[in-house]
């Protein structure tokens, strides 16, 4: 059964990833089973198992929810002796009208990746406005384009979103879009193969040049050294560059500081964690095109809402969670409840559930911001206080499963109107105020911590 699934699995990732992609990795990995919510792989390397995870894991996983695999995590085995060598030819880019390119070693461009199924939102909004004028070439005036952020917040959804703009309003661009693993790998495959003329010509020809994850360079001399020439080059000629990372540059250790300046001569453009609205906003969108794909299935009330409350801190995870809620819904023919979301999503919920209770939230509130309980929970109602008691009772409502008039009582005996009262008027401040919702954002995340 669980090899049958593999193959079932595997046709359906030709098509998410393409044909190349397919071949250089995913057919070269060897299905040893699934145990305990885990696909078991053989792979040639650790290398090989690594860039798999990264460039396809989520695919991956989500491909066998699909069909009915419960899988939440891959595991490899390493295999050198017998498992074949991924071929060296690197994938072709996937791009409207772009066959008569020469061939660019590219990432395969992702179709769900576009500008318009982009969430906007005001942890996002200015990483989102300054890649749609890159991708727009209108009045650019900034070069490199540095975006970062933690795990799972866009930069990579942006990084595709450019490249097909770019693609879409003019085919015959050729845009280079591959990650800072893969440009190492292509220069030291020039190194062993003496190609290294080669190598220079087809990353310097290119008119738009793409690097995501550039932090994977650090500590790597060589690879900085011909990525430091490939930067200036490209300069020089008014070519567009748009780079990708984790963090800031100048908090990437390992980094040369000749490439650090060169990464801060442009725009950098950090984008924050999403809070609550912007989550719904995301699951919205894709609950969207998952009742388009599916008009049988019914979405119940709250279950986004549940999602966007207990699922905070990755949009990957976000987004999967929701596919593989519609994957089992359809599977078993029922609705997406609350009950289904609770079954099916346990180890998720798990990990991300939340241990905060009211008296946390009251003592973590008064710290961040620079009072006394007593005050907090008090009769004082100077601006200083009641503030951060209206934000400390939106936490209390959003954090919790305590009642209204329970969190009334806890904060020295209000009545439940008055919670009422300061959930809505911190849910209008943040929607208005980008310094309420990022003191929002993190007292939650040190609440959830």
């Amino acid at each position: 059964m669980s090899e049958a699934m593999w193959t079932t699995v595997k046709e359906d990732l030709r098509g998410r990833i393409g044909r190349d992609s397919f071949r250089n990795w995913i057919e070269q990995m060897e299905f040893c089973g699934m145990t305990d919510q885990s696909a078991n792989f053989s792979v040639p390397s650790k290398f090989f198992a690594d860039w798999v995870e990264r460039s396809f894991g989520q695919q991956i996983q989500s491909a066998f929810w699909d069909h009915g695999g419960k899988v939440v995590r891959l595991e490899f085995q390493i295999n050198e002796v017998t498992a074949p060598a991924p071929v060296k030819e690197a994938p072709k880019i996937a791009a409207p009208s772009n066959d008569e390119l020469p061939d660019l070693p590219s990432n395969t461009l992702d179709a769900r990746y576009k500008f318009d199924r982009f969430v906007v939102g005001k942890s996002n909004e200015l990483a989102f406005a300054a890649a749609k004028r890159v991708a727009d070439g209108e009045g650019v005036n900034f070069n490199p384009l540095f975006l970062y952020s933690g795990v799972g917040l866009g930069k990579t959804h942006l990084m595709h979103a450019i490249a097909w703009g770019i693609l879409e309003r003019d085919p015959s661009k050729r845009v280079l879009f591959l990650s800072a693993e893969q440009f190492m790998y292509r220069f030291v495959q020039a190194l062993r193969s003496k190609t290294m003329q080669d190598f220079k010509e087809i990353f310097r020809s290119v008119d738009v040049l793409l690097v995501d994850d550039v932090q994977f360079i650090a500590g790597k001399d060589s690879t900085q050294d011909e990525f430091f020439y490939t930067f200036n080059a490209l300069v020089d000629q008014n070519k567009q560059i748009i780079i990708s990372a984790d963090r800031a540059p100048g908090d990437i250790e390992g980094i040369e500081d000749r490439i650090r300046s060169r990464l801060q001569w442009g725009l950098m453009v950090d984008i924050h964690p999403t809070d609550y609205e912007l989550r719904l906003g995301i699951l919205q969108s894709k609950a969207e095109f998952q009742l388009r794909d599916h008009p049988h299935l019914a979405l119940e009330e709250g279950v986004l809402e549940f999602l966007a409350q207990r699922i905070s801190s990755n949009v990957r995870v976000l987004e999967g969670s929701l596919t593989r809620l519609f994957a089992y819904a359809d599977l078993t023919g029922k609705p997406v409840s609350l009950d289904l979301a609770y079954d099916i999503l346990a180890d998720i919920l798990r990990v991300s559930k939340t241990k905060v209770t009211v008296e946390h939230i009251i003592k973590k509130t008064a710290e961040f911001n620079n009072i006394r309980v007593s005050d907090l929970i008090g009769a004082r109602r100077t601006q200083a206080i009641a503030r951060p008691r209206q934000m400390a009772m939106y936490l209390a409502k959003t954090l919790t499963t305590k009642s209204l008039p329970d969190i009334g009582r806890a904060f020295g005996g209000r009545d439940h109107t008055t919670v009422i009262h300061a959930v809505r008027k911190i849910e209008d401040l943040s929607r208005h105020d980008s310094e309420m919702a990022e003191s929002l954002e993190a007292l939650r995340r040190q609440l959830e911590a």
